[in-house]
């Protein structure tokens, strides 16, 4: 039986060419499932809310550099970070990427003195919407319900104070 490789988790800007592979994936997942306008969703936030001291980029690297998760977070508000763009490369699926991503960005946002996780995912994307239930986020909207008829689902996960804090959110 093979390990697994040896994941290195590195916090980048959004500029570095590593994240660029991240985003034409993202983009093109999210045309796929709702349609040649969905790269907008991208576009939305500039890129200066990814950056430190309100936000980052993290990328889960392979032994050669080559990035197969990442994720960002953003300020939603003085005690909230906003998780977006969660990703993780079409090779690689299937292997707890996601999980690790996830976990590294709350961890980072905790970090900086956020107390609260906020995102949102389409209703076309189950495997997100399955991620975010089996990793302790709560639904702000009715799980019964088509999400179709919902449109975007939003999520939310209060954090644990961590034992040692590098900074607060709301001092930033």
């Amino acid at each position: 039986m093979t390990s697994a490789p040896e994941l290195t988790v590195v916090q980048v800007p959004v500029s570095d060419p590593r994240v660029q592979p991240l985003l034409r994936e993202l983009g093109d997942e999210y045309t796929a499932r709702y349609g040649r306008d969905a790269h907008g969703e991208l576009a939305r936030y500039p890129d200066e809310e990814f950056t430190a001291p309100y936000g980052g980029v993290l990328l889960l690297l392979l032994e050669d550099g080559a990035p197969v998760a990442g994720g960002a977070f953003r300020r939603y508000d003085a005690t909230t970070a906003e998780l977006k763009r969660i990703w993780t490369h079409s090779a690689h699926r299937r292997r707890g990427l996601a999980r690790r991503i996830v976990a590294e960005l709350e961890r980072e946002a905790g970090a900086r003195g956020y107390r609260r996780i906020r995102l949102t995912t389409g209703p076309r994307q189950p495997e997100a919407r399955a991620l975010y239930l089996a990793t302790g986020y709560t639904p702000l909207f009715d799980t019964r319900a088509d999400p179709e008829t919902i449109g975007p689902l939003p999520f939310e996960k209060h954090l644990s104070a961590p034992a040692a804090r590098t900074g607060k959110a709301s001092d930033l």
